[in-house]
């Protein structure tokens, strides 16, 4: 497999649209490749942006999350939040590489996706690709953030094993491989979260994934999603004193 980072200009509130930038910065793109792009310049581009000056952090988390822990309760004093069904702090609200804005998800990151997926096919004149919109997320007990796939177009996300047999023939119970976001992970950690400029990335010569010439379906979308009572974290989860966020 090999990731690519493309870098560009900086991008910023002056920018609005996404396929004018992919007009310019991605030069070539092959039939089963997958375009990894950041959430951040998908939103500064559909305007999904907030000036920090005269905003109220605290508020817009409220209003992105779908739960929320009060900031209160870290020692870091920011809110973890559940949005779009992802563990994830400040309901993605950034405002690194923002100059001075608040970036907010995108609306709607699923149909960014697709939209997308569609302008690589028409573009390039390929039938197979993919297209995942990305962001960084922290993990339980472990420093560092890794990347993760908000959205995703034009594969099968997850590679299933249950009732298939393993080495040894034992048959497997409950593993399914997350193929978007171990490939969100690899993009993201080529494009940097600093200084690099590179908010695009192709991987290309993919093993293991299931290319499809369709946008996901929305009963395949909602299947990826567990909810809190029947997640194996649920004892946990649930014990967290959680409000309920406006989204």
């Amino acid at each position: 497999m090999q990731i690519d980072a493309i870098k560009t200009h900086k991008i910023t509130s002056s920018d609005q649209s996404v396929f004018k930038i992919l007009d310019k910065y991605l030069t070539e793109f092959e039939e089963r490749n997958i375009l990894c792009i950041t959430s951040k310049i998908v939103s500064i581009c559909e305007g999904r942006i907030t000036p920090v000056d005269g905003s109220n952090k605290d508020e817009l988390v409220k209003e992105e999350s779908e739960y929320f822990l009060p900031k209160e309760e870290n020692k870091y004093g920011f809110h973890l939040t559940i949005t779009q069904n992802l563990l994830i702090p400040a309901a993605g609200i950034d405002e690194s590489n923002g100059n001075g804005y608040y970036i907010l998800w995108p609306e709607n990151p699923q149909d960014s996706a697709n939209k997308i997926r569609e302008y690589l096919v028409k573009r390039f004149d390929i039938r197979y690709a993919g297209a995942i919109i990305t962001d960084s997320k922290t993990t339980p007990l472990r420093w560092g953030t890794t990347g993760v796939a908000i959205a995703y177009s034009g594969f099968s996300p997850l590679n299933d094993y249950i009732g298939k047999p393993d080495l040894f023939d034992r048959e497997m119970r409950v593993t399914q491989s997350n193929i978007m976001d171990g490939l969100a992970a690899g993009a993201v950690a080529i494009m940097g979260e600093g200084q690099e400029q590179t908010p695009l990335a192709v991987i290309k010569d993919i093993p293991n994934v299931n290319f499809r010439d369709t946008n996901p379906a929305d009963e395949e979308v909602s299947s990826l999603k567990i909810d809190l009572d029947t997640d194996v974290y649920s004892s946990i989860l649930k014990r967290a004193p959680w409000k309920k966020g406006k989204k």
